[in-house]
């Protein structure tokens, strides 16, 4: 074991967790991501730090996230739900479909392999990263489509896709808003409140997926390690509401340039090694 797990390395590891906690809450609130979107990649590579399998790092960490997720989505939207950004109407609508979809993706962790997860973030996290740097958004319609197949189709893909990533809502569900036009302040805060729809019945898929699974982590509940998970949201619930508060009072196109550029480096790292 040597000096992986010093006291001095440990210590490290709790601070990065509790730092990645802050950070993943200021940006679920600010910019309407998901907090996952950074956990995901630094639980993924801490992973690497311990010497865990590569098949179990990536279900490990997308688990982990989702039950993060949970905390801070709450925090989130009801901040933004205080500030009346955020749109019940539509979130009755989705809900339902997104929380299917979800679940899907929660049993589907149990039959896909950790490179597949690898390889399915990095594709996803890769176009986030174009979305986040473009000067202007993407406009595809001047409204949400009103079909019955576009009203149950892209909520339940939101939720399938998010809970294979580790992801809330916002990383996939804000983009989409946006394109149809919809204002983004109500996108964000209608996504915090998705994000709890995805975690719940996600996190449940992950836990069945993982139980009994050798080479776990200590304290782990199937594919969900509660110390990791603890550290993250103790940060990540106080620091949304920081986001959100941000998120109506600034500018937030350089932030997102920056994030955008951490995503393309981790995205194109995690494409590396899930084709390499």
């Amino acid at each position: 074991m040597g000096d992986v797990y010093s006291t001095q390395f440990l210590i490290a590891f709790v601070i990065g967790l509790l730092a990645t906690g802050a950070i993943a809450g200021v940006l679920a609130g600010l910019l309407g991501v998901g907090g996952g979107i950074v956990i995901v990649p630094v639980l993924f590579l801490l992973s690497g730090f311990f010497g865990f399998p590569a098949e179990l790092a990536m279900p490990m960490a997308v688990g982990t996230s989702l039950a993060t997720i949970i905390p801070t989505s709450i925090s989130s939207a009801r901040s933004h739900h205080k500030r009346g950004s955020m749109d019940v109407d539509l979130l009755k609508i989705w809900a339902p479909f997104v929380f299917f979809g979800a679940l899907m993706g929660g049993v589907l962790a149990n039959f896909v392999s950790g490179a597949f997860l690898t390889l399915l973030f990095g594709v996803i996290a890769l176009a986030v990263a174009v979305n986040l740097a473009l000067p202007k958004t993407i406009v595809v319609a001047e409204s949400l489509p009103g079909g019955v197949l576009a009203r149950t189709t892209v909520p339940t893909g939101v939720g399938v896709f998010s809970a294979l990533m580790g992801i809330g809502g916002g990383t996939l569900s804000v983009p989409i808003l946006t394109a149809f036009s919809y204002p983004v302040h109500r996108a964000i805060g209608t996504a915090a409140a998705l994000g709890l729809v995805i975690a719940v019945p996600a996190v449940c898929g992950f836990i069945w997926a993982g139980w009994g699974v050798e080479g776990r982590p200590p304290w782990s509940f199937g594919f969900v390690n509660v110390p990791a998970a603890v550290l993250i949201f103790a940060m990540s619930v106080f620091t949304a509401p920081v986001g959100s508060k941000l998120a109506h009072a600034m500018d937030a196109g350089p932030l997102k340039r920056v994030f955008a550029l951490f995503l393309f480096v981790t995205s194109i790292r995690m494409l590396w090694q899930a084709l390499g």
